[in-house]
């Protein structure tokens, strides 16, 4: 593979991965996360199991229909959280699961997005299974470009999936192409995201 762009580590999750989840039904998971939509061609489930006395996360499984940034994304954060309190697993971000590979192609950060996510949804659904609604954290979406009803969120996925311009914001989102009003949030929102998951990457 001549064109490999990937580090050898992500290769190896790729062509090794770890933790894959096999057999759903024998594996009596205390949390369970699906994201994406497989239509889309990217789909993640995350299950997990827990040490409810010490709130330590002791397995993480997963199975996926993704590119292979993302199999080998979740692959490392599945050997990653093992351990790790789940406070801690909750808060894991792209941008560690990225390090841990010793980084990815730019244009490829938001397919390492999917495991995370999966991950603290399979969280989020031990919390309610356990009484503890109260550590959800709710991530609801607020529409910045009400001509275009375009969310936070989509701008957060945008910048994710490579924009760096508004203009190239706008062909990913359609975001303030009526009355541009949104136009000056949108660009502090950009800045924001950009900062948050690609701060280190020079």
């Amino acid at each position: 593979m001549s064109d490999w762009l990937y580090t050898d580590k992500v290769k190896d999750h790729f062509m090794n991965p770890r933790n894959v989840l096999t057999d759903e039904k024998s594996y009596p998971a205390d949390g369970k996360g699906i994201v994406g939509n497989i239509k889309c061609g990217d789909q993640m489930m995350v299950v997990i199991k827990v040490d409810k006395e010490k709130q330590i996360l002791t397995d993480c499984k997963w199975k996926t229909y993704g590119c292979a940034s993302a199999i080998a994304s979740t692959s490392v954060m599945s050997e990653m959280v093992k351990g790790m309190s789940i406070e801690q697993a909750y808060h894991l971000t792209p941008k560690d699961v990225a390090k841990e590979l010793g980084g990815l192609p730019e244009h490829k950060i938001h397919c390492s997005v999917l495991g995370d996510k999966a991950l603290r949804a399979a969280i989020n659904d031990y919390y309610r299974k356990n009484g503890m609604e109260d550590k959800i954290t709710k991530e609801e979406a607020r529409i910045v470009c009400q001509c275009m009803n375009v969310t936070d969120h989509e701008i957060e996925e945008a910048v994710l999936e490579g924009a760096r311009s508004y203009l190239s914001l706008q062909e990913k989102t359609k975001i303030g192409t009526v009355c541009g009003q949104c136009k000056e949030e949108t660009l502090r929102l950009m800045d924001v995201y950009i900062g948050r998951h690609f701060g280190d990457r020079k």
